[in-house]
């Protein structure tokens, strides 16, 4: 078996990613050497800015939009990291990025030269996601590197 020196992380910051967050951790204190933890602002979001903004120039701005929404993003990433990774903060790299969440997620695979994705087995995704597939499907059929699907217990306890 190849050893798994870089793992990517993938959090949406549902109630999906701390346990996710916790797994890979968990992961890393034992067998990877590194995180990649990949946070994704959909573009379904920032196209309703752009379309509000068309209407109400003066509320809604794209670029402001983003940028809150990276810093956002990034300082409540860094609190689950920090929650749950207690060795050295060196070794995990956090990524905001605005796209398509499976697309984004497949595209840092390859950028990052990971050799695991860990991800939640459900996020935010709502009824249209069941009809379109899930991001979580669509990394699982195309990713080039093993997919650990993290689960909560409580949730699927039969």
């Amino acid at each position: 078996m190849k050893k798994i020196q870089k793992a990517l992380v993938c959090v949406d910051l549902s109630d999906y990613s701390k346990i996710t967050m916790e797994y890979a951790c968990s992961l890393a204190n034992s067998l990877v050497t590194r995180l990649v933890v990949l946070s994704v602002i959909n573009t379904r979001g920032v196209e309703a800015v752009r379309s509000a903004s068309y209407y109400y120039p003066e509320q809604f701005s794209v670029e402001h939009y983003l940028k809150e929404a990276k810093a956002d993003r990034y300082k409540q990433t860094l609190e689950i990291v920090k929650e749950y990774f207690y060795s050295d903060m060196t070794q995990v790299n956090i990524l905001i990025q605005t796209g398509i969440p499976f697309k984004e997620i497949l595209n840092t695979i390859e950028e990052e030269k990971v050799d695991l994705v860990i991800i939640g087995n459900k996020g935010r995704g709502n009824a249209l996601g069941t009809l379109l597939g899930s991001t979580v499907e669509k990394v699982f059929r195309h990713s080039p590197v093993p997919v650990l699907s993290v689960r909560d217990r409580k949730k699927f306890n039969r």
